[in-house]
């Protein structure tokens, strides 16, 4: 299984803690968002390959990373060929200059990089192993106004996706997207196709709602905890929440 951690933004909400160092490398609970992550995908089996996206800008940061990063995983550098926020590729359009590059044509397990969780990851691929669709992670925020600024779901009893609108003004809920996916084989020409359509290569929410329309999707629910970490707000949330073990 190949895994692939979005982690090209340039993280213009977070303000000057973000500035000169990527959001998946700032530090929570003493080691990098990333870290955190990598030690919930080194307990699953068949990993074969980590990738990380990531810009220009910050290919040095990630480079002098990988060198001292002590996870035991193959990890490779994904570069983006953008400096600045105005000529970023967008999510969706550094998931597709991605499977390009690589010549990816397998099912796709994709995290974004400035997602910290308590998660057991394995739980979602059993889940997508039962389902054989585009899975993706969801966590219930309990709160309506974190919840308008996600991407808010809404699914059946068995996990069929009902609705997903991105960042309502009234959500129908307070469970929201976390950045977590698993993309069938099958499904990796439709994200060309997307693009291909003029759509937005940005939000990731946009092509499951494109996604929706053509087959059905499935959320498969996280209860332990987890922050995006979007703002400095959750930044120092999530450090306050980690720290404490």
């Amino acid at each position: 299984m190949k895994i692939l951690i979005l982690a090209g933004g340039f993280a213009k909400r977070m303000g000057e803690i973000a500035e000169k160092t990527p959001k998946a490398l700032l530090e929570i609970g003493g080691k990098p968002v990333i870290e955190h992550i990598l030690e919930k995908i080194a307990t699953l089996d068949n990993v074969d390959e980590v990738f990380v996206s990531t810009n220009k800008k910050f290919e040095e940061s990630f480079r002098e990373w990988i060198g001292a990063s002590n996870q035991g995983l193959n990890i490779d550098l994904v570069v983006e060929p953008v400096l600045d926020e105005g000529k970023k590729l967008g999510s969706i359009g550094a998931l597709q200059y991605f499977i390009e590059k690589k010549h990816i044509d397998e099912d796709l397990f994709i995290i974004n990089g400035d997602n910290i969780f308590r998660f057991d990851l394995s739980k979602l691929i059993k889940f997508y192993n039962e389902k054989r669709t585009f899975v993706f992670g969801v966590y219930n925020t309990r709160n309506i106004n974190e919840a308008k600024k996600m991407g808010v779901v809404l699914s059946d009893q068995n996990g069929v996706v009902m609705d997903f609108e991105e960042k309502p003004e009234n959500p129908k809920s307070t469970t929201v997207s976390t950045g977590i996916y698993m993309f069938p084989k099958a499904l990796l020409p439709l994200i060309k196709q997307y693009l291909d359509e003029g759509n937005s290569p940005d939000r990731m929410g946009d092509l499951l709602i494109w996604l929706m329309k053509k087959q059905a999707l499935h959320a498969f629910v996280f209860n332990e905890q987890w922050y995006d970490i979007g703002t400095e707000e959750t930044y120092r949330l999530a450090d306050k929440e980690f720290s404490n073990g």
